[in-house]
């Protein structure tokens, strides 16, 4: 069986460092965050978030400015400072221990990926590692998931996919995979909902084995 790990609040706790820069990026504008803009652009790849800014503060900025900016303030966490959610580095040797294939499909940015993966030491336990916007989706997009399965030589129902998010964890569910819900303070309200849909709901990676 194929693994399939989302990044960002699922294998990173690292939601609360996006909606610390979004507070932070706003108010440099004299703008005051809003939930309404959270949800605009949580789920969403770099470009369509930069986007979704640019019009909805009606900056003067370019879309590649904005993810400049955003990119220098979020590096140093990616780097350095973002933790693991818990028992993710013991399960991730537990299942490369076992041969499964693991891969990563994020909406996060290559730069900032990669640069978490190495600070962990976790990047060769990955076979491959999928950027939503590379492939030209949303990460909601079950097109995309079935796009990582194709390009992994498998079917969709071959994989079990990992996810904190909502959409993300349906649009694989939709795809065919089969799909852990794994939670994240920043999606806790949606457990019953996620628990409907997905196949298992994940509280922490140390009560999950394979």
């Amino acid at each position: 069986m194929t693994l399939l790990f989302d990044l960002d609040g699922t294998l990173l706790d690292s939601n609360d460092i996006w909606r610390q820069i979004d507070v932070e990026f706003l108010a440099r504008r004299g703008i005051p965050w809003t939930e309404t803009y959270n949800q605009s652009v949580i789920h969403a790849t770099f470009p369509t978030a930069a986007r979704f800014t640019r019009e909805f503060c009606q900056l003067a900025e370019s879309e590649d400015e904005i993810m400049a900016e955003w990119m220098d303030m979020a590096y140093q966490a990616y780097s350095r400072e973002i933790p693991l959610k818990p028992g993710v580095a013991a399960f991730l040797n537990y299942c490369a221990a076992r041969g499964h294939t693991m891969a990563i499909y994020t909406s996060c940015e290559q730069k900032l990926c990669y640069a978490a993966l190495e600070h962990h030491n976790l990047r060769g336990l990955f076979q491959s590692v999928f950027f939503a916007r590379e492939l030209g989706v949303e990460k909601r997009a079950p097109e995309g998931f079935r796009t990582v399965a194709r390009l992994l030589g498998i079917e969709p129902e071959q994989c079990i996919f990992f996810d904190d998010s909502p959409v993300a964890c349906k649009g694989a569910k939709i795809a065919g995979m089969q799909v852990v819900a794994c939670r994240d303070p920043l999606f806790a309200s949606c457990r019953e909902e996620m628990a409907q849909f997905c196949d298992y709901y994940l509280d922490s990676f140390n009560d999950f084995t394979l």
